[in-house]
């Protein structure tokens, strides 16, 4: 039986994989670096912006002097774009609101900082039907690494096969399953509706492979 049903938030439920990037690229461009798409959406996407930073120090020579700098600018552009771009989408709030009043419990993981997290969500109207927001700096290690999962999990007082995590990216799917949860995919956030994730939960209280 599933019981409660975990969401990433970027590429999710919230459209902002592009903000991360395009604010992430603004802020490099002050130093001459640039993150191509193909790098993003291959290696990058879904890694918090700590982890990006460090990855282009050993790869390409980014001072690591410039990480606390770049790192506080990509937040403010982030900021910029989700005060301009994020707003409620019906079907998430319907989708939420159906699953709350079924009964399943609803709790968020994402590699996001808490800031952002919670802004994001109170913009797109989503807040009230979490039962708690996990953020990468409630864990020592982001995804890929399951621990934001494992975290909430215990903190739903579940099992990993009592809980759906609902993921988008390479990263976060490789995090769900490491922990042993069942899976979800999302390819884009229209994916998430009422009807596609009670499939889904069909699928699995049939027998179907997690």
């Amino acid at each position: 039986m599933i019981k409660a049903i975990i969401f990433d938030m970027d590429g999710v439920l919230i459209e902002a994989k592009d903000w991360h990037y395009e604010a992430l690229n603004k802020a490099l461009s002050l130093f001459g670096f640039e993150i191509s798409r193909y790098d993003h959406l291959v290696t990058f996407d879904g890694l918090p912006t700590s982890r990006k930073l460090e990855m282009l120090t050993v790869e390409r020579g980014l001072p690591r002097s410039l990480h606390k700098f770049i790192n506080e600018m990509k937040q403010q552009y982030t900021m910029d774009y989700v005060y301009t771009c994020c707003k409620p989408r019906f079907i998430h709030q319907y989708a939420l609101s159906r699953l709350h009043a079924d009964g399943y419990r609803i709790a968020l993981a994402s590699n996001s900082i808490r800031h952002t997290i919670e802004l994001m969500m109170d913009k797109a109207g989503l807040t009230s039907y979490m039962e708690f927001m996990l953020s990468n700096q409630d864990v020592k290690k982001a995804k890929p690494d399951p621990e934001i999962y494992l975290t909430a999990i215990k903190r739903l007082g579940l099992k990993p096969e009592e809980c759906l995590i609902a993921e988008d990216n390479q990263n976060g799917i490789q995090a769900a399953l490491a922990s042993g949860a069942h899976l979800f995919k999302v390819d884009t956030v229209n994916d998430v509706t009422y009807t596609n994730i009670k499939r889904r939960i069909e699928e699995i209280e049939k027998g179907g492979k997690g």
